[in-house]
């Protein structure tokens, strides 16, 4: 499958995931969270591995915007319809996932 990269182009720490496979030489996919959301099955996938809690970022202007900490909600539908609430970058390689820069793992799946 390949390494995947969750993320905005506006995020500083999705450019260091960028930065830091393209300088190893390994080829990954970029998905702007902007343009195209995370899929149902990309969702599960990331949250056998991760919290699904840890994958909200409940201090973005998304989550600020949508009122969420005053809502009851459910943390997956909220995802998948509101892909900007994710923390990125959301880094994927098959059935491992990270959340957050995370050099020290990414350097063990190498």
């Amino acid at each position: 499958m390949g390494i995947q990269i969750f993320g905005t182009l506006k995020c500083q720490e999705t450019r260091k995931a960028q930065r830091y496979f393209k300088d190893r030489g390994i080829p990954f996919q970029f998905i702007n969270l902007a343009e195209k959301g995370i899929s149902r099955g990309e969702l599960s996938s990331v949250k056998s591995v991760v919290k699904i809690e840890n994958l909200i970022d409940k201090d973005s202007k998304e989550y600020k915007r949508l009122n969420l900490k005053y809502l009851t909600h459910n943390v997956e539908d909220e995802l998948l319809i509101h892909p900007l609430l994710c923390r990125t970058p959301i880094v994927r390689d098959g059935r491992k996932a990270t959340v957050g820069y995370k050099p020290e793992v990414w350097k063990e799946w190498i």
